[in-house]
């Protein structure tokens, strides 16, 4: 089995507000660098974009693509997906969803673009383009073109367009997807929710949790990502993988309930290893809010003042942490959640006992911003990015570094502070303040009160 590290949600620079360099070479180098072997191509609903797809990359029948020319030998790999803004009207409510959309080969992505056309789509007019057609419709489209194709709702929480956001999203997969409902197969957890706020929802219990990073630039690929492990690299692998929890339902469901634990010969052999998450809080619609106002709301407080800005009477952006609490079937305590090593690497993982055959997940800081609050300087600056690039021409990769490198042989290389920030992001050891209305949290390795207790302890010291 193969352990392979991916990112399977990213805009190229035909999408707006997206990083001109995103183009296949340099998302292959930066993804070298952050040491993800799959990447996805992002974009390909839009027509310039699939020419430039054409251009670089090439097929050889198993679903996974890989460059034409690799002069920097980042032999990274490649799979075809896109995304969809779905806005429509239902229910008496306007709906806002953007949608991922997996694809084995160019045949099967030049047939939906073509069918999308035909239904009025304006393909050229976004790399993630927005069409009028309901999340059922998409659907319609996907799977009649090809059966083998993955849907999944990108970034499902957040508030303004996504499955279950609260302001332009519904209160159920069977909602939204009607019919098509049972081929959903995961939802994507997106920046300002982790898998066990996830695991609370019932209706999510048989579907496969992923996390990747919606980079808009090279520097955010992996911020967040899924590990697989695969009996070998190939889109059928990876979609058998995202299945798991629905085929072992289905199986569950011929042995019966009250069936013994299932036989590994009925059990794919292609699984989600863990995934690696983005701190929930730094999301930006973690709680609820208007940064208008500077007003920030836990869920406990939300249910006790309501969703009106106190200061200026207009309604509050309601967060991912109160809309997970009014959809869940259970508490986090009914999760059970404990923390254990992935793999023997030197990180804790989370789990739940409630749920011990679930991925696991891992909570992580991107490393130029753990180099950034040790050297004090900002994360784009040239100190900054010789750490960085010092680091991971050393040791490997960004993951490398982050997850299995000792931490005394990252000091030997970067300093005792990056190599003490490393090691406390790995121990969870850190403090955030959460985001709200579009305002991103804030992370800080070092508050500033261990910084005063350390400073005066060299002051102290100084004196003898």
């Amino acid at each position: 089995m193969n352990s392979v590290i991916t990112d399977l949600q990213l805009h190229s620079r035909y999408a707006r507000a997206v990083s001109s360099q995103m183009v296949i070479p340099q998302m292959a180098l930066w993804a070298k660098k952050k040491g993800i072997k799959l990447l996805a191509t992002g974009d390909w609903t839009h027509p310039l974009w699939l020419k430039e797809l054409q251009m670089h990359l090439k097929e050889d029948g198993s679903g996974i693509l890989t460059l034409v020319n690799d002069p920097e030998n980042t032999q990274v790999n490649f799979l075809l997906s896109g995304e969809v803004s779905c806005i429509y009207s239902q229910g008496g409510k306007l709906r806002r969803i953007h949608t991922l959309i997996f694809a084995p080969d160019f045949v099967t992505v030049t047939k939906i673009n073509t069918e999308l056309t035909r239904r009025g789509c304006n393909l050229m007019s976004d790399g993630r383009p927005i069409i009028g057609l309901t999340s059922i419709q998409l659907c319609e489209v996907v799977f009649n073109v090809n059966p083998d194709c993955l849907v999944i709702p990108a970034h499902c929480w957040t508030p303004w367009f996504s499955l279950f956001g609260s302001m332009s999203g519904f209160d159920s997969i069977a909602e939204a997807f009607g019919s098509y409902a049972s081929q959903v197969f995961a939802i994507e957890t997106g920046l300002s929710s982790n898998p066990a706020m996830n695991w609370r929802i019932k209706e999510l219990d048989n579907r496969s949790i992923v996390s990747f990073s919606d980079a808009h630039s090279g520097p955010k690929l992996g911020r967040e990502a899924t590990v697989f492990n695969l009996e070998n690299l190939s889109y059928k692998a990876i979609r058998e993988a995202i299945m798991e929890p629905s085929i072992k339902q289905q199986v569950l469901s011929i042995k019966g309930e009250k069936a013994e634990p299932l036989n590994t010969g009925y059990l794919p052999l292609n699984t989600i290893s863990y995934t690696i998450e983005f701190y929930p809080e730094e999301g930006k619609y973690h709680f609820t809010g208007h940064r208008n106002c500077n007003v920030r709301q836990t869920p406990e407080e939300t249910k006790k003042y309501g969703s009106v800005c106190p200061t200026c009477g207009k309604s509050l952006t309601v967060g991912v942490m109160h809309r997970v609490e009014e959809l869940a079937g259970r508490t986090e305590g009914d999760l059970r959640l404990n923390k254990k090593e992935i793999n023997g690497i030197p990180i804790l993982g989370f789990y739940s006992e409630l749920f011990p055959q679930r991925p696991p997940y891992v909570m992580l800081v991107p490393l130029q911003e753990i180099i950034a609050e040790a050297v004090g300087a900002q994360v784009n600056t040239e100190k900054v990015q010789s750490e960085f690039n010092k680091l991971i021409n050393s040791l490997g990769s960004e993951f490398e570094v982050l997850i299995n490198c000792d931490v005394r042989e990252i000091a030997s290389i970067a300093g005792e502070k990056i190599a003490e920030g490393v090691e406390k992001v790995r121990k969870g050891d850190i403090v955030i303040e959460p985001g709200y209305d579009g305002v991103f949290g804030v992370v800080k390795i070092w508050n500033e009160k261990e910084e005063t207790i350390i400073d005066e302890s060299k002051k102290q010291l100084s004196l003898f």
